[in-house]
């Protein structure tokens, strides 16, 4: 299994290598060499890597770092005003799109159940794709870059409770379904407590009493982070938002800014992984089946998100400008949309073809709204050089 995973990373990364260089000669996005390596390299392509299994379980660990990432750039006082203005927003624009996807679904003559779950994986937008391609004074610093923050982390919160009813459907699984639903809301309060009493009697004395010691501080901050990100899934709540709370827990101290820094090689290499693994798992033997209704979906969202956005954002006296440019950043499907496509297909709950429709709609999602943001926003991939920044 070892020299097969070293192969797997070898391929992967000289491969990502390469198509990275012809992409940024050409000026296109590099996650689009990303994917489309891991759709050649991949089980329905070449099949030089096959365990993509392993490789999406690894991959996730860069979600987790750049939440974690974020966290620590974000002061407690912002976050709570931002949360507060994007509530109703993230909770209109989401019963919004899973109308889209619905409507789209039955359109093309999916079961209702199949309509409802591709409706409801329609509803959230990808939190990679919006804060990866932020620049790092618009994420941190500006007022755009709180709201996409705030609706992204509302819609991670909606996420988890779409999977909860989910789980609730299914009649393999277990337990009282009011516990289900009231665990969450239960364990968030507490984990933030334990999150901020750690940090302040525990982690930063720790810290302070071993500053000199740069490897530590490192592996102090890895262990934090995927220890809150296995505690929050432990509760019942995503590894996201335990890694986002461990962050910003440690916001306030002066120690977050050389984290940071020193954790976003780590989060590049495994998001690297990320993508390639989604390109490595879609089935291209079903195109002709579902590239239409993907298509027309794919199309709906792109059309229709920045829309959206823009009328609710506006209702909260944003002006025209700013409420164009988040609803285009947010303008592409989630990969909690790919979580929704995977769970309920093992649950018997979907078909094969309406899995992949959700599979093919977010790809063509990120690919095609990563390309408009990159055309018309500051972004760190921005094709014209006025617009580029880090």
């Amino acid at each position: 299994m070892e020299q097969h995973l070293v192969y797997s990373f070898f391929l992967i990364f000289a491969g990502a290598a390469v198509l990275a260089s012809v992409a940024l000669y050409t000026r296109q996005p590099l996650l689009v060499a990303y994917i489309a390596l891991g759709a050649a390299f991949g089980p329905y392509g070449f099949g030089w890597v096959a365990d993509i299994q392993l490789l999406d379980e690894i991959s996730h660990i860069g979600i987790i770092f750049l939440l974690f990432l974020l966290g620590l750039d974000m002061q407690p006082s912002h976050l709570l005003h931002m949360l507060k203005k994007a509530t109703l927003v993230a909770i209109l624009s989401s019963f919004a799109f899973a109308l889209l996807g619905y409507s789209v679904s039955m359109a093309f003559g999916f079961t209702t159940q199949e309509a409802i779950i591709i409706g409801l994986a329609m509803m959230f937008s990808s939190t990679i794709i919006g804060i990866k391609l932020l620049p790092t004074t618009v994420l941190h610093h500006k007022h755009t870059g709180e709201l996409v923050v705030g609706l992204l982390l509302l819609q991670d919160v909606i996420a988890i409770i779409v999977l909860l009813a989910i789980y609730a459907l299914d009649n393999k699984q277990g337990g009282s379904t009011t516990w289900q639903y009231l665990q969450p809301l239960i364990a968030l309060p507490v984990m933030i407590a334990f999150a901020y009493g750690f940090v302040r009697f525990v982690l930063l004395k720790l810290i302070q009493k071993f500053d000199r010691f740069h490897e530590y501080i490192f592996l102090v901050a890895i262990g934090w982070c995927l220890g809150m990100a296995e505690g929050a899934q432990f509760m019942g709540l995503s590894a996201e938002m335990g890694a986002f709370t461990a962050g910003v827990a440690l916001a306030t101290s002066p120690i977050s800014q050389y984290i940071a820094t020193s954790l976003k090689p780590l989060r590049d290499f495994f998001l690297i992984l990320f993508f390639f693994s989604i390109g490595a798992s879609f089935n291209l033997g079903l195109l002709p089946v579902i590239i239409l209704p993907s298509l027309v979906m794919a199309a709906a969202v792109l059309l229709l998100k920045p829309v959206i956005f823009r009328g609710l954002l506006g209702r909260i006296s944003q002006d025209k400008t700013t409420a164009w440019e988040i609803g285009f950043r947010l303008g592409q499907v989630s990969e909690f949309s790919l979580l929704i496509a995977y769970l309920t297909t093992d649950l018997k709950m979907i078909g094969i073809e309406a899995s992949h429709v959700i599979q093919a709609t977010a790809i063509l999602t990120f690919l095609l709204s990563s390309y408009i943001v990159a055309f018309n926003f500051q972004c760190p991939i921005a094709i014209p050089d006025r617009l580029r920044r880090d």
